[in-house]
């Protein structure tokens, strides 16, 4: 127990990428609560820096987090940090001698990195920032190809290009632990994807969104307005067995006029099976249905374990729910007498969220997390603006700005109750 604790109570240091800068602090702390970690960090904590100091966890903790972010980059065992060169020094040498060893063995093999944040060093400046750290007792033999152990000295100029200052404002030095999963961005990227669509969501967002759902194996997932099934590609990454409906008869049997350039029709497998059984994950798609969202298909009961989803909004996707005639006072123009086919209908973005939410509601398991995307007007938006139910609670809120007016929001809630409680509370009333 001992060393547990030892090990345990070591700082770790880690590098953020900085794009979706809103959305790293909601992942992290949700890869954490997989494992049943706190977030606890420096005082000097600062969410929009790419650097983050973290303490009270052990190193199968962090390689746990960095086998699944796409907002990390990588991550360090910190021995050592300041604001000059001297306090990074003093830093270094009061870091216990029993802590190194291991690692600076005569028998062992090591290389060193200098990454600089916002500013560019020439080769001999970081040779001489290399040269600066004989200090510490290194004994190995440097392997700059295939080292056993690697170690980076980091440096903090600030997040303005346009102000670099000559100093850095923070610099670390530690171990190097473990990579993100910024790789998937690429290999997992729509424009190699086999069946896409012209909101199909962007790879990187997508697993962001996993995350932040805490989808992990063996879970079953649900995407109400599942497209081209982007989220359940992403979901399906992490062992998820997932499934989905959309009221787009066309894009669910892969049908109909193609979104790629230069391909005018889609082709014969051009489905959502197709797409997880590019990337090794057909095993886990249980089915994808046509369905209203407005009208859900399942019986009341707790299924899904995370509902991850993207509702239509905006001019490329239209907002649709079926109804009937009785529902139109006047016809529509091209209508020519009865049809089975179900009379399309305005689905307004407050109906669907309140849809949506009341859904989530009766449909996930207690614990269970619902993620959306909620388009908003920045100049007029406030918090108030966030729909809430009592069942649910809210976690976190982040923008992702499109224009200098319009942005969305990525909401995740989890839920806290269930509806039975929730309406003995209100008193039978409505739930949203």
């Amino acid at each position: 127990m001992a060393v547990y604790c030892g090990r345990a109570c070591r700082k770790y240091l880690l590098h953020l990428a900085h794009d979706n800068v809103d959305f790293r602090l909601p992942e992290i702390k949700a890869l954490l609560s997989l494992r049943n970690r706190p977030f606890d960090t420096s005082e000097t904590f600062s969410e929009k820096s790419p650097f983050w100091q973290l303490k009270g966890l052990s190193e199968d903790d962090i390689r746990s987090v960095m086998s699944r972010t796409v907002c990390g980059k990588s991550s360090f065992e910190l021995w050592g940090h300041g604001t000059t060169t001297d306090e990074l020094r003093t830093s270094l040498l009061e870091y216990p001698a029993e802590n190194m060893a291991p690692y600076l063995q005569q028998n062992s093999t090591y290389k060193i990195n200098v990454y600089t944040f916002n500013k560019t060093l020439v080769f001999k400046d970081r040779i001489k920032k290399i040269d600066a750290l004989d200090f510490l007792p290194f004994k190995g033999t440097v392997n700059l190809k295939d080292p056993e152990h690697i170690f980076c000295l980091l440096e903090d100029y600030g997040s303005d290009p346009n102000d670099i200052p000559e100093e850095p404002f923070h610099i670390f030095f530690g171990r190097w632990i473990a990579d993100g999963q910024r790789e998937l961005i690429r290999s997992y990227s729509v424009k190699k994807r086999h069946f896409i669509g012209n909101t199909s969501m962007d790879a990187g967002l997508s697993f962001i969104m996993a995350n932040h759902a805490k989808v992990k194996a063996d879970d079953l997932v649900y995407d109400p307005f599942v497209g081209t099934g982007s989220l359940l590609v992403a979901c399906s990454h992490f062992g998820a067995y997932v499934c989905g409906t959309d009221i787009d008869y066309n894009t669910i049997h892969g049908i109909g006029k193609a979104s790629r350039k230069n391909q005018k029709w889609r082709g014969p497998d051009e489905n959502i099976r197709a797409n997880l059984r590019q990337y090794g994950t057909e095993s886990l798609y249980v089915d994808v249905m046509v369905s209203d969202a407005s009208k859900p298909l399942w019986r009341k009961t707790a299924q899904f374990d995370a509902i991850v989803t993207d509702p239509p909004y905006g001019i490329r996707e239209s907002t649709r729910r079926t109804g009937s005639h009785k529902d139109i006072i006047k016809p529509p123009e091209d209508f020519s007498g009865e049809s089975h086919v179900p009379v399309s209908m305005a689905y307004h973005l407050s109906d669907i969220f309140a849809d949506l939410l009341n859904f989530a509601a009766h449909h996930l398991v207690l614990g269970g997390r619902l993620i959306y995307w909620l388009p908003i007007y920045r100049p007029e938006y406030c918090e108030e603006m966030v729909p809430l139910h009592p069942c649910l609670t809210l976690i976190s809120n982040c923008e992702q700005t499109l224009s200098s007016h319009t942005s969305r929001r990525l909401i995740t809630m989890e839920k806290t109750k269930e509806p039975e409680v929730c309406e003995a509370f209100l008193g039978g009333g409505p739930l949203v």
